[in-house]
């Protein structure tokens, strides 16, 4: 198009000075073409010159004006009932960067947050849009909340924007962009491989409760599909709202079942210790009646707030701040030197997820394009204070260790302790699919 442009630019000009040629009646045939054709020649030389000279000057004003910083958008819940979450992941975000600097292949790391105030989906939406179309970001991060996950998802898609989710864990999430990488876990992951594991150790029959929503539906399908293929027998379920539930009704139901386990799930917030409160009140004992569920049932600080009657819940994790690895030690020890408290698997998330966008805008050579992050994140792996890691190559999902843990008392102080582990698990709903 260009090479035409000139070309076509030269021929009108030559032209132009053909036609003043042509008025002089002294000048014979030959030496009007041989004019003609040095002004055309002359023309092209001029135009040829011209557009170099633009090439360079259209190259000198792109690296003046070259990207010399990428921006992180981060979209979470800094505020509200789930506030917690979002600012543990922040916190994994500004430990991460303060061990690592904020420059990355030349390139400085710009953070600009978004606060949802909750789950809300539109609002996710909202300030997506605004990232790209107002603050020119690159990246998309956070998102403590499934639906404001999948909100935002639509927007990566559109705008081709790299987006870690550093925590939502229902499975559909990274099927919704081509752009999305995962450095949490999914909830099937986990919820699967805990009902595997309780039909292999002698629990026989479960009353399951959750959410009523994406995650809590994913979390209840998987558990009971692992419990149930491994010859265990579901007594009964229930679904209860995500806001502001009743919990002691919901566990008499289950206690009148008379199961061998309770499984639950919940999202994070304060909920864990209205749950804790609540099977304390209905008489629940977790070493009669075992309680089960996932992380976040038995958080640092639900935990604390449930006091002794936490002892005995088994729950399955991707990370505890008590697993037993130096680069753990390490982390939770610069961790509780920055914030004076311990990490949790929302702040590990954070963390992860930020070495996930470092490592690969190293791989990229600092280029911020979705095409060329995604590229470089998937199949990356990586030792995390949790353990060895990997991203998928294939679904772009966190590939990991699954621990099995119990609420113990040690030294006086409540914590989770590892007793049994399920190395490189993949998500099941995937691994599926792909069959």
């Amino acid at each position: 198009m260009l090479i035409q442009g000139v070309a076509g630019a030269a021929d009108h000009m030559a032209i132009r000075d053909d036609t003043r040629i042509a008025l002089a009646a002294d000048l014979n045939e030959d030496t009007r073409r041989k004019q003609v054709c040095m002004i055309w020649e002359g023309a092209m030389q001029k135009l040829l010159v011209g557009v170099a000279g633009l090439a360079l000057a259209l190259t000198g004003a792109s690296s003046a004006f070259a990207q010399s910083s990428v921006k992180i958008g981060m979209i979470n819940e800094y505020s509200g009932q789930f506030a917690d979450t979002g600012n543990m992941i922040d916190y994994g975000l500004r430990l991460y960067m303060k061990q690592h600097g904020d420059t990355v292949a030349g390139k400085k790391i710009e953070v600009i947050r978004k606060d949802t105030g909750g789950m809300a989906p539109d609002v996710s939406k909202r300030l997506a849009q605004e990232l790209v179309v107002r603050d020119n970001a690159d990246i998309f991060g956070g998102f403590s909340l499934t639906p404001n996950a999948l909100a935002a998802a639509d927007v990566s898609a559109e705008a081709k924007k790299f987006m870690v989710v550093m925590n939502a864990a229902t499975s559909i999430i990274t099927t919704k962009s081509p752009y999305i990488a995962r450095t949490s876990s999914t909830t099937p992951q986990l919820n699967y491989t805990l009902g595997q594991w309780a039909a292999k150790n002698g629990i026989k029959t479960v009353y399951t409760m959750v959410s009523d929503y994406g995650p809590g539906i994913d979390a209840e399908t998987w558990f009971q599909n692992g419990f149930k293929e491994g010859g265990g027998t579901i007594v009964g379920s229930v679904r209860f709202p995500v806001a502001n539930p009743d919990f002691s009704a919901f566990i008499q139901a289950a206690k009148d079942k008379n199961p061998d386990a309770i499984y639950i799930w919940i999202p994070g917030g304060a909920q864990p210790a209205a749950v804790g409160k609540a099977l304390a009140e209905r008489g629940i004992d977790p070493a009669k009646t075992k309680i089960l569920g996932q992380d976040a049932l038995a958080a640092d600080t639900a935990l604390q707030s449930m006091g002794d009657a936490s002892i005995g819940i088994i729950t399955a994790a991707d990370y505890d701040y008590t697993h037993k690895s130096a680069m753990n030690q390490e982390f939770v020890k610069a961790f509780n030197d920055e914030f004076h408290r311990n990490p949790d698997f929302f702040a590990v998330g954070g963390y992860d997820g930020t070495h996930l966008i470092y490592a690969a805008l190293e791989k990229a050579g600092g280029k911020a394009d979705g095409d060329s992050l995604i590229a470089a994140a998937k199949g990356m792996s990586w030792e995390s204070p949790r353990g060895p890691i990997t991203i998928d190559p294939e679904t772009r999902d966190i590939v990991q260790t699954v621990y099995i843990r119990r609420v113990d008392k040690i030294g006086g102080v409540l914590q989770n302790v590892e007793f049994d582990s399920v190395p490189a698990v993949k998500d099941p709903v995937k691994a599926r699919m792909n069959k």
